[in-house]
């Protein structure tokens, strides 16, 4: 019996071991994967992901979880894979997991157990790629996870404030998976099984390759050194390969060309849910002796969709995930809720039902053809598109089906929802705000200053007004005492004081209050790290202000916690340097501080005590 248990536990995750190989009687792998975050074998995490779905194709493969890239035995415990090496750096880009925004070292990391930093090395994807070249020569290394799609093409770096060639060519792997990898990965790993060698394989969606000639039919960006020293050049180049995404790009770096394939064409609905249905074990390895954060914020969450349609300058999510919302099907996420319902350690909660923003889930375009040639970076912004179906309702019936699941109590809906889109979606609105809210509601409105908000690619400041009045008054007819939590962002490309002067005016004036403000952190990739780099809008051509002084931050930030007494000091040099200091009576108010709360049943808009933002951010979905 113990033994028959003990093989049980040795066969029910990915191996990652020699002792589990030998459990399932395997002497070999196909695909080895080298992860930069623990392995827990859940869908919300990438490589366990795709582990399970090359499994379910017929291979066999084995994972490396935060392996010491400094010993190659590490990389050898279950011998040569006969296909190739697979390599993330995780979850999150390896510099961004490592770094604050002031670019000091961060004491821990949500992937890891114990929360534990320095499990993986900066630059992962480089790093981990250079040990597995020297441990196991002339095995083909595919590189793939959000750190290789936002690095795929010459790009700026914040943390040595350089330009740096694509990592590609950095790392000096076979092949490059960019966004989220399951079609593109399986084809390769199809492909080296039918004998072919990694170096014909170019023609593959979704990936990158390297060729000493430029490749036929591509739109070709400026070159790498040519990004490198000229702001301008980098500019146009961002601007063609967001504009000319569905096209093959090539890029050259010295005598050597990156070419970027279209993108993977977006999963429908039925082999996405055949990605969640696969056998996962929803827990951390049995090796693990320590709590994993990451997996404790998610455990008793759901993904319903993947992709976003906003794209807001500074989020990465659309770069990988996708441009285009995929949802699951209703009856998936209601398999998997029961699922949930029924482990021991269940208490009747489902701590969030969404995605990259809650109530795009089963959003459509109405004509897709029209979404090929179409070079709008955004469906939301500056207006939304009509080609985009938003009103289907389909979001507000998968709740209802969720919270009528025998044994769940509660259904909360913990991830960020779009303001503007639930103008049009009623029924999502009244759901959710008779269902799925607890004491507060999370939104990100980044800033409430029209002008920043234009360059963020964001809502105008009236549709967030329009939203917190809607709540209220919810609040009022409900006889409900709830909270609207606003999640703001300092020195963001474009923000001035003036404009967090007029955000911390428009919190004033709403009665709103937070307690901990995003710092604006320029990510490989974005927008807004193009911009923070340039100076420059590469869709307009117009210069964009940076903000890249220590005390200029530090004033954007004291602006937005006005009510703090930590702040006031900081408020009264801020509002002089920007010439505005008869602003000063109307946020400081004499230095008086009101109370944060308001009986719930008076009349008007009440106080809202805000919670302070968590330092270990939620793990973000794949």
């Amino acid at each position: 019996m113990n033994d028959r248990r003990k093989n049980d536990d040795l066969t029910r995750f990915i191996p990652t071991s020699r002792a589990e190989m030998e459990a399932r009687g395997w002497q070999e792998l196909d695909v080895l994967f080298v992860s930069g975050d623990a392995y827990v074998d859940h869908p919300a995490f990438g490589v366990p992901l795709l582990a399970r779905w090359l499994e379910s194709l017929g291979y066999r493969v084995g994972i490396i979880a935060q392996p010491d890239w400094r010993r190659a035995d590490d990389f050898l415990v279950m011998g040569r894979p006969r296909l190739c090496v697979a390599i993330s750096s995780g979850a999150m880009d390896s510099m961004v997991n490592h770094y604050t925004a002031a670019r000091k070292k961060r004491r821990d990391d949500a992937y890891t157990p114990g929360g534990q930093s320095g499990a993986r090395p900066n630059r992962a994807i480089i790093a981990y790629t250079a040990a597995v070249k020297g441990a196991l020569k002339g095995v083909p290394v595919i590189i793939g996870g959000i750190e290789a799609s936002l690095r795929r093409l010459a790009h700026y770096d914040y943390w040595s404030d350089q330009v740096r060639r694509s990592v590609l060519i950095d790392s000096k792997a076979d092949l490059l998976v960019y966004g989220m990898g399951e079609t593109a990965l399986a084809t390769i790993v199809r492909r080296l099984d039918e004998g072919e060698p990694v170096s014909a394989m170019s023609d593959i969606r979704g990936t990158a390759w390297v060729t000493k000639t430029s490749a036929e039919d591509a739109v070709c960006l400026p070159d790498y050194e040519e990004v490198e020293q000229d702001s301008a050049a980098y500019a146009k180049a961002f601007a063609v390969s967001e504009q000319m995404g569905q096209k093959t790009q090539t890029q050259r770096h010295g005598s050597r060309c990156v070419v970027v394939n279209p993108p993977a064409a977006p999963l429908e609905e039925a082999p996405l849910d055949a990605l969640y249905a696969l056998p996962f074990t929803r827990r951390p390895h049995f090796s693990y002796t320590q709590s994993i954060p990451a997996f404790e914020q998610i455990r008793w969450s759901v993904t319903s969709h993947r992709g976003c349609q906003g794209g807001c300058a500074f989020c990465a999510i659309a770069r990988h995930q996708g441009r285009r919302v995929q949802s699951r099907s209703q009856s998936s996420v209601v398999d998997e809720v029961r699922q949930l319902s029924h482990e021991d350690d269940f208490r009747g909660t489902i701590s969030d039902v969404g995605g990259p923003t809650a109530n795009m889930y089963g959003i459509t375009v109405e004509n897709s053809d029209l979404c090929g040639p179409c070079q709008r970076t955004s469906c939301l912004f500056p207006n939304i598109c009509r080609n985009l179906q938003v009103r289907n309702g389909r979001a507000a019936r998968l709740l209802r089906r969720v919270r009528e699941i025998k044994g769940v109590k509660h259904v909360f809906v913990a991830s960020g929802v779009r303001y503007d889109l639930l103008e049009q979606q009623s029924d999502y609105l009244n759901t959710l705000l008779e269902h799925h809210v607890g004491g507060l509601l999370k939104v990100a409105p980044e800033a409430l200053s029209d002008p920043l908000l234009k360059v963020m690619r964001k809502p105008a400041a009236h549709a967030f007004g329009r939203f917190v009045e809607a709540f209220r008054a919810d609040n009022r007819r409900r006889g409900k005492r709830r909270g609207i939590v606003p999640y703001l962002m300092a020195g963001h490309p474009g923000s001035t004081l003036n404009d967090m002067v007029d955000t911390a005016l428009f919190l004033k004036r709403y009665h709103l209050r937070v307690e901990q403000v995003q710092e604006f952190t320029p990510t490989p990739g974005t927008l807004a790290t193009c911009m923070y780099h340039t100076g420059i809008d590469p869709f307009t051509g117009h210069a964009v202000e940076v903000c890249r002084s220590e005390k200029q931050r530090r004033w954007q930030k004291a602006l937005l916690l006005y009510h703090l007494p930590a702040s006031r000091k900081a408020v009264l040099e801020a509002l002089q340097a920007c010439g505005r200091e008869q602003d000063s009576a109307a946020l400081l108010g004499g230095g008086r501080e009101r109370s944060f709360v308001e009986p719930s049943n008076r009349k008007g808009p009440h106080q809202e005590r805000l919670p302070r933002r968590k330092k270990s951010s939620r793990p973000k979905r794949r």
